[in-house]
């Protein structure tokens, strides 16, 4: 990624010597993550926030000095300062970092400088890279491989919840890389894995065709001997795929086509939708050191949903690429039982069940939505949707309706700006208007979590869905539900 605002660090930086690193929105998802890692090498780590929270909290815990709110003061002494996308060029952190000269780095370059001397492991797609590099990791700690990872949220296995990064022992550093603002180029990894090339974040790109081919030239950033895994069954990775086995590239497919290198058949959805099971058969496999030879193993997630099942096939793929054996690999991802706030349970109250989900994408809402109807048997589904960028909202407002079409009923809020300007021509009646099923509107999203829990019955499932702080909202409609608070 080429951009002004962010400077380039020596080619002999190391993440243990930058000195004083700060990180501006270090509460962020990504940022906080970031900052946790480099404390564990034991880099003096700062930072700030515009509020406080449950994630400053933590962070201060470890030790790690945050300010709230921020200030420019706050750069002073620093050697690095980080930031992220979402912060503008008006911030009075990053303004006085450039007035005194401090090297700024996007965070993805602090990210790239935890990879330069382990194989790293990049996970990228418009959807699904937070399960799938979850996977892998979990996969590659029950491995004995020590990996070191960074994911956007917390990952729960059989032994608890764990945060959602670490630096571990091993050479192995399990990573997902956001495609949104084309910062994913930042990588050289070892195994770039791509979940799919759908069309999204048009925003940045503005077409189609600039979106696929930040694609290409992140799979051409895989360093000699490394791989790319791709999904088989998306047109977009497909191509992507095609052109790198062109160019020379070792490539392994997977999916349910037939032609992939990793072949996924005999799917079974466990009753109550509780897990997932499926046969993989592979082809030989070109290796660094070698060929893996093909095989045949049967997979029993305890995560729900044919998407998971894919997700699963690429983290096996990837486990074999890193050595691991068959057996290794799917014992690994039975410890997996999924990520923060995906098909994540937060209560019930009179046979009503309220589950959270990050879905901010029409295949990703229709993926939710499938697996949703299964898990809630004869019960109904509803869904309060946070959408996420008006931009978004605006390219797939069709895509929307027809997804949250598979719901018996829709609330939708406001929509959650992140890093955009306000567009008041963009709102949920966008999708509203195009849907048949049942939907209503209501901006204000705590009166959208009033009025879900209003239309709630007995045996229903409701979904708290979106990228945004609708997350918040799971404890509202319970109390609702527990007549806390309803009137």
């Amino acid at each position: 990624m080429t951009d002004s605002r962010y400077d380039a660090l020596s080619q002999d930086a190391t993440a243990s010597g930058v000195g004083r690193i700060h990180f501006v929105g270090i509460g962020g998802a990504g940022m906080s993550v970031l900052a946790q890692m480099f404390h564990e090498l034991g880099a003096e780590v700062t930072g700030s926030d515009a509020h406080e929270s449950d994630v400053v909290s933590a962070l201060r815990a470890l030790g790690i000095a945050v300010s709230v709110p921020q200030h420019e003061r706050n750069v002073t002494g620093a050697d690095v300062v980080t930031v992220s996308s979402a912060i503008r060029d008006t911030n009075p952190e990053f303004m006085r970092a450039k007035e005194l000269g401090l090297p700024v780095i996007h965070r993805s370059q602090a990210l790239a400088l935890l990879m330069s001397d382990r194989r790293a492991v990049a996970v990228a797609g418009a959807h699904g890279k937070t399960t799938t590099s979850a996977m892998i990791a979990v996969s590659a700690m029950e491995c004995g491989l020590e990996p070191s990872y960074a994911i956007g949220g917390s990952v729960r296995t059989a032994t608890g919840a764990v945060a959602g990064g670490q630096i571990g022992a091993g050479d192995v550093l399990v990573a997902e890389a956001d495609e949104s603002d084309g910062s994913f180029l930042n990588y050289r990894p070892y195994i770039a894995v791509v979940t799919n090339v759908e069309p999204d974040h048009l925003d940045h790109y503005g077409t189609k065709e600039a979106f696929e081919e930040a694609f290409v030239k992140f799979a051409g950033q895989v360093v000699d001997g490394g791989a790319l895994v791709a999904c088989g069954d998306d047109e977009g990775s497909q191509r992507l795929a095609h052109a790198r086995s062109a160019q020379g590239a070792r490539v392994v497919t997977y999916g349910f086509g037939q032609d992939n290198t990793i072949r996924l058949t005999q799917f079974a959805q466990a009753e109550g939708a509780t897990g997932a099971s499926f046969t993989l058969t592979w082809d030989d496999i070109p290796a660094a050191d070698g060929v893996i030879a093909g095989g045949t193993q049967r997979i029993a997630l305890k995560v729900p949903g044919v998407h998971n099942a894919l997700n699963a096939s690429a983290a096996f793929g990837t486990m074999l690429l890193l050595g691991a054996t068959p057996q290794a690999a799917a014992a690994g991802l039975v410890a997996f039982l999924g990520t923060g706030r995906r098909f994540e349970e937060r209560g019930q109250v009179d046979n009503i069940r309220v589950v959270d989900d990050y879905a901010h994408h029409p295949t990703e809402v229709a993926a939710l939505l499938n697996a949703a109807r299964v898990s809630a048997g004869d019960g109904r589904v509803g869904v309060l949707f946070q959408p996420h960028l008006y931009s978004r909202t605006r390219i797939f407002q069709q895509e929307f309706a027809q997804a949250f079409d598979l719901a018996d009923f829709t609330i939708i809020t406001g929509v959650y700006a992140a890093r955009e300007d306000l567009d008041p021509a963009v709102t949920g009646h966008l999708i509203a208007d195009r849907m048949t099923a049942y939907v209503e509107v209501v901006d204000e999203k705590v009166l959208a979590a009033h009025r879900i829990a209003e239309l709630a019955e007995p045996g229903d499932l409701i979904l708290t869905v979106g990228a945004g702080d609708v997350t918040e909202l799971g404890s509202v409609i319970l109390a609702d539900l527990q007549g806390v608070t309803k009137a």
